[in-house]
């Protein structure tokens, strides 16, 4: 799998447990689920930027996102 890829699934996980996080804490409910799903997220961020040579930076997270969907919907 591509690097690129990894971080952009990861990120969009860890970006769609936030809401369930917070509506977990709002119905006083444990966020079992939401906190798997976000160390899992975490965790495909941190393997695709240890597995990139030369990391990445904050300005290129957005050509990337653009890069990968337009791969994938194309």
């Amino acid at each position: 799998m591509d690097a690129d890829f990894i971080l952009v699934v990861g990120l969009t996980l860890a970006l769609f447990s936030i809401p369930s996080i917070m509506s977990a804490f709002s119905d006083n409910r444990a966020p079992r689920v939401a906190a798997i799903v976000l160390i899992v997220g975490g965790a495909l961020s941190v393997y695709a930027i240890i597995n990139k040579p030369g990391g990445y930076t904050l300005a290129e997270i957005p050509d990337i996102f653009v890069q990968v969907v337009g791969r994938y919907v194309n």
